[in-house]
């Protein structure tokens, strides 16, 4: 952790690791699958700068507008900038990135620093990508509605969020014809404690408002995500319920 500001100055970014990327074996992968392709990238530009400053001191330094803060995320981006160039020149079909940005009710920080400075950042993500004609995967945990409206404007293509965490068929009427919902079952309570019968409920809920009242259907990936302890019969029950729609 940087403890001291001035520690930035003297960072170098480990550009050695990006050495021992195999594009000619991602393209192998992709040759040899009818599926579609997506690449995981190590973009995370907010959760990264917690690893490195602390999160505690992180905050105070976006709200000071802390000049050396604002130097280390640019280092952060130019990396991920020659990684994501890198992953775009190969035949996958997407990449993926993320940051956590949300508490159970609200974000973790002002939306309007987030439009300042994080913002601009994921823009340039998602034009590098679009110029290579490749889809733009972002997963985001806790209570993101603010800034589900950016996401959308930037270009991002699928977005995986705790739906359940906010009105579902809010999202979908403002952004259902714009962007797609990347898999998504409450996996807080209803995947972790809930009945078989819970689980199939929670699936009908996101199946309604995705699809039956999307009429423009961009559409839901029928997937989601579950930690280890959850109970096996929920998931199976997921996507059991999901291949009846």
């Amino acid at each position: 952790i940087f403890t001291e500001l001035d520690i930035i100055d003297r960072y170098i970014m480990p550009y050695e690791i990006l050495e021992g990327f195999d594009k000619d074996n991602i393209n192998r992968q992709c040759i040899n699958s009818d599926k579609f392709m997506l690449a995981n990238t190590h973009i995370r530009p907010f959760e990264r700068a917690q690893f490195m400053r602390g999160t505690e001191d992180l905050f105070m330094d976006l709200a000071m507008e802390e000049p050396k803060i604002k130097k280390l995320l640019s280092k952060l981006h130019h990396f991920y900038l020659k990684e994501l160039d890198m992953v775009t020149d190969t035949m996958v079909d997407g990449f993926s990135f993320m940051d956590d940005w949300g508490t159970q009710i609200s974000l973790l920080i002002n939306p309007q620093i987030w439009r300042e400075i994080f913002k601009p950042m994921y823009k340039d993500y998602c034009d590098l990508a679009h110029s290579k004609n490749k889809y733009v995967f972002f997963h985001s945990d806790g209570f993101i509605e603010q800034i589900y409206p950016d996401l959308v404007e930037i270009g991002v293509d699928a977005i995986n969020s705790q739906l359940f965490c906010m009105d579902i068929e809010k999202l979908v009427d403002l952004y259902g014809d714009k962007v797609a919902f990347w898999g998504e079952i409450d996996r807080q309570y209803i995947l972790p404690f809930g009945t078989k019968e819970d689980v199939k409920n929670a699936v009908d809920r996101v199946s309604e408002a995705v699809i039956k009242k999307n009429k423009k259907r961009t559409g839901a990936f029928a997937q989601c995500e579950w930690n280890a302890f959850d109970p096996y019969e929920n998931m199976i029950t997921v996507f059991e319920h999901w291949d009846t729609k």
